[in-house]
């Protein structure tokens, strides 16, 4: 199975969980559901099944995140976060303002930062900015565009998400320049 069937065949789990009651946020947060945990079990790789919300990427100094550049096999170097995974930007965006919440957030997790993202491996320091999230939460951004990962890279270096539409829009790997990723 190539990449892209295996990005469809994830997102169709994504929205089947949805369906059966897993989600479902209107984005106004008022639902209170999407709170920070330290929980390592999610509907996309935990233990548990049940839906972890999204935290913020943990690092060696709390409350910074990190965006480096990987390789991300074809599409070469890639922005990645501290544990290496492929970050994305969503076309259906406007501006800094995520679009992506409820099932879009579980198969999408936004990248949240507790402080001022750094720059690392690469990565351009004046790229770098955060934008609030109707939840509350801190989204890191780059080249003014709202930061994901994808459920479906299980490892570092891959970039299943990229070329996918999804949940409205086009969803693509970031360059170090801010570029989308074709591949």
């Amino acid at each position: 199975m190539n990449s892209k069937s295996k990005a469809v065949a994830l997102l169709a789990l994504v929205a089947a969980l949805a369906i059966a009651g897993c989600g479902g946020d209107d984005g106004s947060g008022s639902s209170g559901s999407e709170t920070s945990s330290s929980s390592s079990s999610s509907a996309y790789g935990g233990k548990s099944g049940a839906y972890a919300p999204p935290t913020a990427a943990p690092n060696a100094e709390k409350g910074t995140t990190f965006v480096s550049l990987g390789n991300a096999g074809d599409l070469g170097l890639v922005l990645v976060d501290s544990k290496g995974f492929t970050l994305y930007d969503f076309h259906k965006d406007k501006g800094t303002k995520s679009s992506c919440y409820g099932a879009c957030a579980e198969g999408w997790p936004p990248l949240l930062t507790e402080g001022a993202p750094e720059p690392s491996n690469g990565a351009m320091a004046n790229m770098l900015g955060t934008t609030k999230r109707t939840d509350g939460t801190t989204q890191v951004t780059y080249n003014g565009h709202p930061l994901y990962t994808f459920a479906g890279d299980t490892k570092p270096g891959e970039a299943n998400g990229n070329d996918v539409d999804a949940f409205g829009a086009e969803w693509y790997a970031l360059q170090g320049s801010g570029e989308e990723a074709k591949g």
